[in-house]
Order: C-alpha cells, then structure tokens, then sequence
C-alpha cells in the first residue's frame, strides 16, 4: 500500500455532505442545493520546477492551470481560485509581479475569480499553494469509482510529452553547467517545451460532453503519469482494465527525442506525469450513439476498455502479449530501451 493510499484510509468521510472526499481528484460538498467543487495543489521550487530555467509567467500560469484541472476532472467548470505564496529572499517584488502576471494571464483565459491571495515568507524556497472551486448541480459530478465493465477507456489529448519536455530542459541545463555557455540548444521541439512549461487545462472537454449529451461513468486527472490514473481509477470501480499499446497516443517529438535519449516512449507516456490531460469512460451505448449520430469529440481518443476486476490490469502490446500494466517511477533501468 502506497502512502497515499494508507493516508486515505486514515482519514474516512464522517460528515452527510461530504460527498466525495480525500479519495478524488477533487473533494464534492453538498452546497444549498448545489455541489461545491474544491481542489488543493501545492508546487515547491526544487521538487516540482526549477527557476534556472522556468520563466515566471510561465510559472504563474502553470499554477493555475495545477489547480484547476481536478475540479475539471470532476467534471465541473472551475470558476474561482485562491493563491498562496511562500516566498524566499530571493525573489524580488519585480519577480512575484511576473510569476502574478501569469496567473492573471490564466485566469483571464478560463473565466476565474481569484478569491484568496496570501503571501508569507519562505526558508525553503517558493511554495505556491491554490485552493480552485467550482459548483454543480446536485448528482451532476464525476469521480473515479463508476466505471464499469466493458466501458471503454478514453483520453484527451497525448503522453509523454510534457516528461520529455522536462529531460530536455534538464539535459540542456547540465551542458550549460559544463561549458559555461549560455545558449541551449532545444533542436525545434517547441511543443515537448510548451507542454512542460505552460500546459493548458482541458476544460473544453465538459464543453464537448455537454454538446453531446454523454455521460462519462468516471472521470480522472491525469498527472502522475497515465498508468497510475487508470490503476487508481481502476482500484476506486473495483474493475480491472485492458489498454493497447498502439491506441496510446504519443506525438511524434516525443517519440523522437525518447528514442535520441534512449528513453522508451511508451514508458514516457505511461509513467512521465505532468500531462493535465483527462482520463474517462464511456458507456458502449453512448459512444456508439456519437458514433452513429457522427458527432465524435475532438483531441478525444479511445485507448482500450474496462474488465472485470478478476482479469487485473493489462496491457496489450503491439507485438500481441498481455502485460501487467504498472505504474513505476523513474530511475529505474527498467525504464530504458
């Protein structure tokens, strides 16, 4: 049992109105009639980003986008947010006015009030912390634990991309280190860049739904890595999964820059983290009415289907052997080629 999982056992819902706590992407309490959505993040300078190479509005808009996307995966529209800073003696009032600036910039972008604004004074670094809230009406969200068997398994989006960003920017940060230069040569993947520097929330996918009348039976963010989302989605249905490797959807910069860096991209895509994509399924009978009616929903993609919790969590190579599907960290030998 992971830490994670032994926390939420610690700590069980005992209040009527708390619909879906510690164990969602987003907690769910009953709010006079409606559900009120809220959802913390926290970022820490040396664990989650570096300023060596990470531009402050950039930063400011991650943030946001952090914080937004477990209220969205609770499929509810994020509507306000509140900040914290903890700040070192290092960062200037010029500097907290860029890193502000960005979150201006997202907030402006997703229609969000910023409620809560409350900077202090850090020894470790900077610490940004976000409180994000959104409202639905009563038994209109989403959570992890109703997929059923023989739901399809879909995704936004693609994986990968935003690790690989990550190793580039590292790689290159090393070689400056080394040679005194000041001058990275990132090789024309802009977009493994963006992905990892200023990602965007999917909130246009509650947008897509509604249009259709589709009804996912679960919904989840993914942030840890696409095996890890499925597995927890997975454990919370109490049912078992089955992926195909070539269903994952990879953009090709990343596929390229995995195999320059001896990085197997499937294991990028699974594992990498940092995506803010949404993971969810689907009912056969609502995706064969999209299908019918040729709506289809865009940048969506089906990757495999949900089994009974009897069958585990497998993954259906290209080569056409079933593997346990894991969630594994990075450093190990295992991850190479």
């Amino acid at each position: 049992m992971s830490n994670k999982e032994h926390i939420e056992k610690t700590f069980p819902n005992r209040r009527s109105n708390t619909l879906c706590g510690i164990k969602n992407d987003a907690s769910i309490t009953g709010a006079e009639g409606d559900e009120l959505v809220t959802a913390q993040n926290l970022l820490l300078e040396g664990i989650h980003f570096d300023l060596t190479y990470y531009p402050l509005r950039h930063l400011g808009y991650k943030t946001v986008v952090a914080g937004i996307s477990d209220v969205i995966a609770a499929g509810v529209v994020p509507t306000h947010l509140s900040l914290a800073l903890g700040l070192s003696s290092k960062m200037s009032l010029e500097a907290v006015e860029l890193l502000m600036e960005g979150v201006a910039m997202a907030c402006q972008k997703y229609e969000l009030d910023l409620t809560g604004f409350r900077p202090s004074s850090s020894l470790t670094g900077l610490t940004i912390s976000t409180s994000a809230f959104g409202f639905a009406p009563k038994g209109k969200t989403l959570n992890r634990s109703g997929a059923k068997e023989n739901d399809l398994i879909c995704v936004t989006g693609d994986f990968g991309a935003a690790f690989m960003g990550l190793q580039l920017l590292e790689r290159e940060k090393q070689v400056m280190k080394e040679t005194g230069q000041n001058d990275p040569d990132f090789g024309g993947y802009d977009y493994l860049l963006e992905r990892q520097l200023k990602p965007e929330a999917r909130i246009e996918l509650l947008t897509q739904l509604q249009e259709a009348a589709l009804e996912p039976t679960s919904m989840s963010l993914v942030r840890e890595g696409l095996a890890a989302a499925l597995l927890r989605l997975c454990k919370a249905s109490g049912t078992g999964c089955n992926i195909y490797e070539n269903k994952v959807p990879i953009d090709h910069s990343t596929s390229t820059l995995a195999e320059e860096m001896e990085i197997n991209p499937l294991v990028a895509a699974l594992n990498g983290g940092e995506d803010y994509e949404m993971l969810f399924t689907l009912s056969l009978d609502d995706y064969q009415k999209i299908e019918k009616e040729g709506k289809g929903l865009k940048d969506v993609f089906v990757i495999g289907h949900i089994t009974p919790e009897s069958k585990g969590y497998t993954l259906e190579t290209n080569a056409g052997e079933e593997i346990e599907l894991k969630a594994r960290g990075w450093g190990n030998e295992e991850n190479k080629n």
